[in-house]
């Protein structure tokens, strides 16, 4: 901003030009910055390497606005004028699509903006401080506002960062990551359990055979396979990135194991039946080491990439079955009996086709999805 002096009045003529008049002598410079914030370029490198893309929407001069998104490492020759921009969502769109950097955008336009890149696919997070961020905040698929942020605007938005740190947004990022993955991934663990427990069930059923399982012994296994694991599985870091089909995913994997582990408990008690000399009691020990075999191996799957905490723990989810088959305390309350050799030997082979089968299972599962 240049403050200059005019020796005597302006010239009406004068004060409707674009052009200062030819006598003023310029007096002082004023020069104005924006103040970048330190964190800035980093967290826009962060989530380019994340593939998100990023716009940048003022309502100051789109000049302005191009020159300091340059200085945090942003592609930005110049900005795009607002006032310029179409009105027709498809237009906008394309518009967006194309620029990176938006100056003299009213608050309308923020809320239109918005709307056209949901309407075109994706998935839109937003962060402002000013009442005229509102309506676009409140649209957003996650309005983040800053604590300096006007009422209305934090009012209105999904996420307020307290203490005004941009820096905080991948760590906001990794917390939601961690929660959907591993969701995801004990998702499997409780699927698979209901699938083989119908498919025993409406067997067993079907051939009027009795249960291969006491209640006790059934949340024995599942306290080892699914319940205890699960719980610290869950609140575990995990930093895959989501990716749309969680349920399709899930089951694909859960329900071809449910039946996996079906058929191993169910070969034990066909052998059983057929040599006709075993107890009761011996029998269903068998098909507790069949089940919690097959279950604890597609433990180790879906805790894939295993790290030393979570082989800690699927380490002692071993432990705990040898526990409960050795200590005469335990056997006596699950109401085990150590089975005869060649019972247990059944139950070894079939649990050991069950692994096998699952580890196919879940190597197929895996490249079929990393191909997509």
């Amino acid at each position: 901003m240049v403050l200059a002096y005019l020796p005597g009045p302006l010239p009406a003529r004068d004060a409707a030009e674009d052009q200062p008049p030819a006598d003023c002598a310029p007096i002082c410079l004023l020069t104005f910055r924006e103040s970048v914030r330190p964190e800035a370029a980093k967290i826009l490198d962060y989530f380019r390497e994340q593939n998100v893309e990023v716009r940048i929407i003022s309502g100051d001069d789109p000049r302005t606005v191009a020159a300091v998104a340059r200085e945090v490492g942003l592609d930005a020759e110049y900005g795009y004028d607002a006032r310029e921009l179409p009105a027709h969502p498809d237009l906008m769109l394309e518009a967006l699509e194309d620029y990176v950097v938006f100056g003299r955008v009213t608050p309308k336009q923020k809320k239109d903006m918005v709307l056209a890149l949901q309407r075109g696919g994706h998935t839109v997070a937003m962060t402002g401080d000013g009442v005229n961020d509102a309506l676009a905040l409140k649209e957003a698929d996650i309005g983040i506002a800053m604590d300096s942020a006007a009422a209305a605007t934090k009012a209105v938005s999904r996420i307020v960062l307290l203490d005004g740190r941009f820096d905080r947004l991948p760590g906001v990022v990794a917390e939601g990551r961690r929660v959907i993955a591993n969701i995801e991934r004990v998702s499997v663990l409780f699927l698979s359990k209901t699938a083989y427990a119908i498919i025993l069930s409406a067997t067993f059923g079907a051939l009027l055979w009795d249960f291969p399982f006491l209640p006790r012994q059934l949340s024995a296994t599942d306290g080892r396979t699914i319940g205890i694991p699960a719980f610290f599985l869950a609140l575990m870091p995990n930093n895959r990135r989501y990716a749309p089909g969680f349920l399709k995913r899930s089951l694909s994997f859960a329900v071809p194991c449910g039946f996996v582990v079906a058929a191993a408990v169910f070969a034990v008690n066909v052998y059983a039946t057929a040599v006709g000399a075993h107890t009761l009691s011996a029998t269903r020990t068998a098909s507790v080491v069949a089940l919690s075999l097959a279950g604890l191996w597609i433990l180790a799957a879906s805790s894939r990439p295993l790290n030393p905490i979570r082989a800690c723990i699927i380490g002692a989810m071993y432990l705990g079955l040898v526990l409960v088959l050795s200590v005469p305390l335990l056997q006596d309350f699950f109401g085990l009996e150590w089975p005869p050799n060649d019972l247990l030997l059944t139950a070894l082979g079939s649990a050991r086709g069950g692994i096998l089968a699952i580890e196919a299972l879940h190597r197929f599962h895996s490249r079929s999805y990393a191909r997509k």
